[in-house]
């Protein structure tokens, strides 16, 4: 028989939950930024849990760190990212980071 999978979000998985719940409207983190902010892990593994556990926190304010959006859902994260009103771009497929970045205060 196999592996029953965990019954929630680990330790980890909810303090990165928690990063991204700080983020506000308007602003982003790339992925490797909320790894840096918890002083731990890597990009791809806060990927990981924004792939497992991200529909329950405002998903769509991580990025790449080019500002691109996740490509299974880029269509649905810019159109998010435009109500919040996050500097994009000029060709709308990616945020302006210098502008856009949050700087966690």
């Amino acid at each position: 028989m196999g592996k029953l999978p965990p019954a929630g979000p680990s330790l980890y998985a909810e303090r990165v939950l928690a990063v991204v719940e700080l983020i506000p409207a308007g602003k982003v983190l790339a992925y490797g930024d909320v790894a840096e902010y918890l002083g731990e892990s890597s990009a791809r593994a806060v990927g990981r849990v924004m792939f497992a556990y991200g529909a329950a926190v405002p998903w769509h304010r991580v990025v790449m760190a080019s500002g691109r959006p996740a490509p299974p859902k880029a269509v649905e994260q810019l159109r998010r990212l435009a109500l919040d009103g996050t500097p994009l771009r000029r060709s709308g497929a990616a945020v302006d980071m210098a502008r856009a970045r949050w700087d966690g205060r």
